[in-house]
C-alpha cells in the first residue's frame, strides 16, 4: 500500500503534537517533514522527541526541506507563517495539496489563499472536527427554518488563543446568516459595550470567553418568543481536529487544484 506523505507545519506546538501522534500511528501515513521557526529551541530534534517516538524526521526551519518528499502538508500556525509556506508550495515544480487549519486571516490575507487554489488544492476550514461540520450543517439549516428568531453565538478557549472570536464561530456565523439569507458582514454585532440601543432585527451576536485551558466549546442560540434552541459543540481533545485534519488530507490529495473545505470532505453539501 502507498502510503501519504505528510508535511506537519508547528510540529512541536499542541496541534503538530496531536498531528504527529496520530501519523505515526496510523499505517495510512507517513511523515516526512516537519516544520518550526528558527529561533525554535527545538530545531533538529526528532519530530516524535515529545511523545516518545523516533521517527527518523528532524525538526528544521528549512521549507525546501520540509516540502521535498511531502505529497500534503498540514498547517495550524499563524496567518503570516501559513502565507509564506503555501507561497512556497505552490511555487514548486511539483503538487503539493495543502491542509490549511489556521485562523485569524484577514480578508486580504483570505484572497490570497483563494489566489494560491488556481495552482494547487488547498482544504482551508477553521475547524476540522467532524463533530463541528456537521454542526454548521445543521446551523444552516435551522437558521432557513427559525428566521424570525434571534441569533447568538457563545465561544470559549483556552487563554492562549490569540484570536477572537474563533475562526469556528464566525464560520458557525455565516452559516446561519446563509441560512437566514442574509449578510453577515452587515448583521454580526462583537460588541456591545456602549452601545444604548436595542438588539436590531437580523443581528448574529457574538461572545466570547477566554480562559485556562478550555480546547474549544461552542454554541449557537435561537431565542424566539417561549423557547429556545442551543445547539453546542464541546471538544475535549484535540485529536479530533487532527483527526479531522487527516482525514482532509486523504480527500485533497486526491483533488485537483481548487478551494475546498471539510464541508466539501465530509460530503455535507447537499
Amino acid at each position: 500500500m502507498n502510503l501519504l506523505n505528510i508535511a506537519v507545519m508547528g510540529s512541536t506546538g499542541k496541534m503538530g503534537q496531536s498531528l504527529i501522534q496520530l501519523i505515526v500511528k496510523n499505517q495510512e501515513f507517513k511523515l516526512t517533514g516537519a516544520h518550526e521557526i528558527s529561533n525554535n529551541p527545538s530545531i533538529g530534534k526528532d519530530a516524535g522527541y515529545f511523545i516518545g517516538e523516533q521517527t527518523g524526521v528532524l525538526i528544521t526551519e528549512n521549507l525546501d526541506e520540509v516540502f521535498n518528499e511531502s505529497q500534503v502538508v498540514i498547517d495550524f500556525t499563524r496567518p503570516d507563517a501559513s502565507l509564506k509556506s503555501i507561497e512556497k508550495a505552490r511555487k514548486l515544480n511539483k503538487k503539493i495539496a495543502y491542509v490549511l487549519g489556521t485562523t485569524g486571516f484577514n480578508k486580504t490575507e483570505i484572497e490570497s489563499i483563494k489566489s494560491a487554489s488556481q495552482d494547487m488544492p488547498i482544504c482551508f476550514a477553521p475547524n476540522m472536527s467532524v463533530g463541528v461540520n456537521v454542526l454548521i450543517s445543521l446551523i444552516e439549516k435551522a437558521a432557513n427554518n427559525l428566521k424570525d428568531y434571534d441569533i447568538e453565538i457563545v465561544e470559549a478557549h483556552h487563554k492562549h488563543k490569540v484570536d477572537a472570536p474563533s475562526g469556528t464561530a464566525i464560520r458557525l456565523g455565516q452559516a446561519a446568516a446563509d441560512g437566514a439569507g442574509i449578510d453577515l458582514d452587515t448583521n454580526a454585532v462583537y460588541s456591545r459595550y456602549g452601545r444604548e440601543e436595542k438588539r436590531a432585527t437580523n443581528e448574529i451576536g457574538f461572545s466570547t470567553i477566554r480562559a485556562g485551558d478550555i480546547v474549544g466549546e461552542h454554541t449557537v442560540i435561537f431565542a424566539g418568543d417561549g423557547e429556545r434552541i442551543e445547539l453546542t459543540h464541546k471538544a475535549t481533545s484535540r485529536l479530533n481536529f487532527a483527526s479531522g485534519a487527516l482525514t482532509a488530507a486523504k480527500y485533497i490529495s486526491n483533488e485537483a487544484n481548487g478551494l475546498f473545505d471539510m464541508q466539501d470532505v465530509l460530503n455535507l453539501k447537499k
